[in-house]
């Protein structure tokens, strides 16, 4: 029995730093000068891309940095979730998880284009999308960071439907169910919760909080509850947005997490972060130091941008993002 224990246990070892090579190997090939030679202009160009969206509608900056973590939850940052329905393709944008939900699909077409047209084939659309997401960042006051580029394109979406689902968090997940999905990505409790912290400057609809806001539950203030119900009947108005910070919705600070400690947390799995569970002391924390909450946020940023890139002779630069060359 020992012998059996030691030899999964060494198993279980190899597996594990396996995976922590492979991560490594992939990273070696994403470098902040990627794109120094053969589009010096890249960069440049989609922050100013980013900053016009963004000051046409300032909820944009939510939508794409939210693009950027549906992207890279499932499969990898390889920008799968860019693809449109075809013969040998079912599209990520169908999930229940981003159907009607994520945005910016738009914004990211429209860089590209300008990309195509001064560096033909040559600017991946999933780098394209790990920068908007820092320039959307730093377009409404939010941290900025490195972006480590060299990402290329998947040639397919996800196998199903339900493996998408499966890989992005619910609305009303658990916070043990959180932390195990996160920690699948390589990201830890902290980076969650600091992650979270971009519902700072995003809406949800009336649909994934109205249970919330009617079912009396203690770990909800009754005003914020009675004020939610205004634009959130018991029926109709799914789509009724309200912001997830109340107070300050289109600046990116720590609010989010003071919030969370009034018990204000619009959505259910918003609230669970501070709720007598492990990750109190963050949410804590990041209520009082906003230059913590700020550091930590580019780092777990950086690090989610490196979940499984797809690198070197792997994948394709797609000339339009919604279709496979």
């Amino acid at each position: 029995m020992a012998s059996l224990l030691m030899n999964y246990s060494s198993t279980f070892l190899i597996s594990i730093l396996f995976m922590l090579l492979m991560s490594m190997q992939c990273e070696s090939h994403l470098s902040s000068t990627f794109y120094h030679k053969s589009c010096p202009n890249a960069l440049d160009t989609i922050r100013k891309g980013i900053r016009t969206a963004v000051s046409r509608e300032r909820r944009m900056a939510a939508s794409l940095i939210r693009l950027h973590f549906h992207d890279c939850f499932v499969k990898g940052c390889d920008a799968s979730i860019l693809l449109d329905d075809a013969p040998s393709i079912i599209s990520e944008k169908n999930a229940i998880n981003n159907f009607n939900s994520i945005r910016g699909y738009e914004v990211i077409d429209t860089v590209k284009s300008q990309l195509e047209k001064i560096c033909p084939g040559v600017v991946s659309c999933a780098d394209i999308v790990s920068v908007a997401a820092r320039d959307a960042s730093v377009a409404v006051g939010g941290p900025t960071w490195k972006v480590r580029l060299g990402r290329r394109d998947s040639s397919t979406a996800s196998l199903t439907i339900p493996e998408v689902e499966s890989n992005l968090p619910s609305f009303r997940a658990s916070l043990d169910s959180l932390i195990s999905l996160f920690n699948s990505k390589g990201l830890s409790a902290r980076d969650m919760v600091a992650l979270s912290g971009s519902h700072t400057i995003g809406q949800a609809s009336c649909v994934t909080f109205r249970d919330r806001i009617y079912n009396n539950q203690s770990d909800i203030d009754a005003g914020f509850a009675k004020t939610r119900r205004r634009r959130c009947p018991v029926d109709g108005g799914d789509g009724n947005l309200a912001p997830l910070d109340l107070v300050t919705p289109n600046s990116f600070d720590n609010n989010y997490f003071k919030i969370l400690k009034q018990k204000k947390g619009l959505l259910e799995s918003d609230q669970i972060l501070f709720s007598g569970g492990s990750t109190d002391d963050i949410v804590d924390k990041y209520s009082k130091n906003p230059s913590r909450f700020k550091s930590d946020f580019e780092a777990a940023m950086v690090r989610m941008g490196n979940i499984s890139p797809l690198t070197g002779s792997q994948g394709q630069i797609r000339k339009v993002c919604s279709v496979v060359n």
